[in-house]
């Protein structure tokens, strides 16, 4: 039997906390084993640290994951980094510095520049760390690009995602860097398309990749119009196009702006069939002559998977993680592209936007009532919103060459 992983979590709260629930599940399993973990209140998650049974684990608690480094790298196989985007750099600069690997939360930056950085640091460790998007090892969604690749759909002509996802007024403040575009003069750009929804962004460029399964889109050139409904210095809606490099047109359709229901579709256009992947549902195909193929997908704990999943690449059974930082490039350019693009972050049109309270959650919603259409229109005919009544001028076309305009683009956004 294989030793278990050993690992270290930068951090207990937030997203950590899923972390920590997942390595706990794989611990009792043999696969793992938590060795340190790091707060710089770590009082503060007292009752947690009970209910992880962290004294009885024998988990070493340290106020700053520089000191649980210091003490305990030479015990670990990888670090696992679930903090705030603007800190992954840093934070990854230091475990790879050790020789070890991260387990790096999405996004692992948003800033094309320091993505470079990372995967030049990414080299100095005895294994590539993975980026922690989610469904990229899903089974079906494999075997569905092994037939792409095979041809038996045809040619890939387009793909398109369309994402609501409702969030009240109080996830805008949950921490100090929700919904900001920039903490001292470090990129953030949390939004649906940049974090929230960014799995869902990543498995679409993944449909448009090159011959090789683990590939993804390489991009050409971006046009985009981002929006805000909420107070927030971000972008809360995003409308987005991309031409490839091998010609296929990608559009996104993203928003937080919404109430009821959340809502994901990953479509996919090929000369042959058109294919429709919903997360935690099913895989639809649509053939042209009219047979329908459909696929249930299986229940899917995707944190613990992602885990198992780097685990086996660790201990040298299988090549590669799902998804490499170098992997990761296509999406990070996709953001900076969109803002580039966009130039500004229009506010939707006060008359468009309803105030909703959830009485069940005691939750206050803004919500756009024509923003399924919006989506509809934009996906399917190519009308951009700017031109249909939300009252702003099309973004430009910007392509990889813009890419140095980026940050300077951010700080005019953000009013610096």
């Amino acid at each position: 039997m294989n030793a278990p992983i050993r690992i270290g979590i930068v951090g207990m709260g937030g997203f950590a906390g899923s972390h920590h629930n997942a390595i706990a599940r794989l611990e009792a399993e043999g696969e793992a084993k938590l060795v340190c973990t790091c707060d710089p209140r770590p009082a503060a998650f007292a009752k947690e640290q009970e209910t992880w049974r962290f004294a009885e684990r024998g988990v070493g608690v340290f106020p700053d994951y520089r000191a649980m480094l210091d003490a305990c790298h030479r015990g670990l196989d990888l670090v696992v980094v679930p903090t705030p985007i603007n800190l992954h750099a840093e934070m990854h600069a230091a475990v790879t510095a050790l020789g070890l690997p991260a387990y790096l939360e999405k996004p692992p930056t948003l800033d094309y520049a320091e993505l470079e950085q990372m995967i030049v640091a990414d080299t100095r460790a005895r294994k590539s760390s993975v980026v922690g998007f989610n469904f990229i090892i899903e089974k079906p969604r494999l075997a569905l690009k092994e037939r792409i690749l095979a041809g038996e759909f045809g040619a890939v002509r387009g793909a398109t995602l369309s994402a609501l996802w409702p969030r009240p007024a109080s996830y805008f403040s949950r921490n100090n860097w929700a919904g900001r575009l920039l903490i001292d003069d470090r990129v953030v750009l949390d939004s649906c398309l940049g974090n929230a929804m960014a799995h869902f962004v990543h498995n679409l460029l993944f449909w448009a990749g090159g011959t090789e399964l683990f590939s993804w889109a390489q991009l050409a050139a971006v046009r985009a119009e981002l929006y805000r409904a909420h107070a927030i210095e971000g972008a809360d809606t995003f409308f987005v196009e991309t031409d490839t490099t091998t010609g296929v047109t990608m559009r996104f359709a993203l928003s937080h702006a919404c109430a009821g229901t959340g809502t994901q579709l990953e479509m996919v256009l090929c000369d042959k069939a058109v294919l429709r992947y919903a997360v935690g549902r099913q895989i639809e195909v649509r053939w042209n002559d009219g047979r329908v193929e459909r696929i249930a997908l299986d229940p899917f704990d995707a944190l613990v998977e992602n885990h198992r999943d780097y685990y086996a690449y660790l201990r040298g059974e299988t090549p590669r993680p799902a998804t490499t930082l170098s992997d990761s490039r296509p999406f990070v350019m996709l953001n900076d592209l969109a803002h580039i693009s966009s130039r500004q972050i229009a506010p939707i049109p006060a008359e468009l936007v309803t105030a909703v309270r959830e009485e069940k959650e005691q939750k206050d919603y803004l919500h756009v009532p024509s923003m399924t259409a919006a989506h509809e229109n934009f996906l399917v005919r190519g009308i951009w919103p700017g031109a249909n009544g939300w009252g702003r001028d099309p973004g430009e076309v910007a392509t990889p060459a813009d890419l140095p305009r980026f940050r300077d683009t951010v700080r005019a956004m953000a009013g610096k």
